[in-house]
């Protein structure tokens, strides 16, 4: 097969990862980056150029789109499904799952754990919202955060009246959340491919840090999952539509709770850490799928 990747840095990891796996399976692979695209949006014959000329021959695309080009990326992945080609994970997918909001309402309407969450526009509101996910200590989320970066524990009320009211006069959307205690600033990352979680790993927060992303310093092991976790990760996974996602569970005293699912997960932190060969995996996937062509969007909304 020939198989693009939709990456602007062909030197990160899961992107090295990505064509290592594919060349060893015999496909050949080219590395695009997604902002050097440029689209023909016709009726008869859509197309996609590149430094000057016309993509074709694509079977499958994998799209690594980062956060900060969801618009356009999406974009690019919508001309390559336009033109018959598989996505690994389907545009309107990505999209819905980088809507943190909506992913929330998405999964709160499937039944799926999550962390009590409240969201409001008026300053007014602050104290009511604030009763609603159990008072302080509670969790802010910037809904473009990513990473960990926009992501603050407000230990007492007033500090979290403070940020709140400061956030909604910027004109930040955020989220407010309850703090799970119990979880000891770790979370679960499943690896789901397909239907099955392929891999998992605990993070753990730093000395005096709630947040575990390794990015931030996190320390990484390895997760034995429960079946009501795996099952929770499966579904949060399936609820967006993605055939690959990284799901972060919280495991509370009320069982496990969704706080993301990640549309583009790195491979290096899972792979390093649990030694399996997830690059590996997703190429056997688009393998099985491609050749039947598109399948219909997964998910709700």
């Amino acid at each position: 097969m020939k198989i693009g990747i939709l990456s602007r840095n062909s030197r990160l990891y899961s992107t090295r990862r990505l064509v290592e796996a594919a060349i060893e399976r015999g496909h050949k692979v080219h590395v695009l980056d997604v902002l050097r695209c440029y689209m023909n949006i016709s009726s008869h014959h859509p197309t996609i150029h590149y430094k000057g000329r016309e993509l074709s021959g694509f079977d499958a695309v994998i799209p690594r789109i980062g956060a900060s080009v969801t618009a356009y990326g999406t974009a690019v992945l919508r001309q390559f499904e336009m033109m018959g080609v598989y996505p690994l994970n389907e545009s309107v997918a990505i999209s819905r799952a980088r809507d943190k909001l909506r992913a929330l309402q998405l999964l709160s309407r499937r039944g799926i754990g999550l962390p009590v969450t409240g969201f409001a526009h008026q300053p007014d509101d602050i104290t009511d919202l604030i009763d609603m996910v159990g008072g302080a200590p509670l969790v802010i989320k910037l809904l473009q955060g990513t990473q960990g970066i926009g992501v603050m524990l407000a230990d007492t009320r007033q500090a979290a009246e403070n940020m709140i009211e400061s956030f909604l006069g910027m004109k930040a959307s955020v989220l407010v959340q309850q703090y799970i205690r119990e979880a000891n600033g770790a979370d679960i990352r499943c690896f789901v491919v397909g239907n099955r979680v392929v891999a998992a790993m605990q993070r753990q927060g730093g000395d005096g840090e709630f947040r575990s992303n390794l990015h931030r310093g996190g320390k990484a092991s390895v997760a034995r999952i429960t079946p009501a976790e795996r099952s929770t990760a499966v579904r949060a996974a399936t609820t967006m539509g993605l055939n690959v996602a990284g799901v972060d569970i919280l495991r509370s005293d009320q069982g496990p709770m969704v706080l993301e699912v990640n549309s583009s997960p790195g491979l290096g932190g899972i792979e390093r850490t649990t030694g399996k060969d997830i690059a590996d995996r997703i190429i056997q996937f688009i393998e099985k799928n491609a050749r039947h062509g598109r399948t219909r969007t997964r998910g709700e909304g």
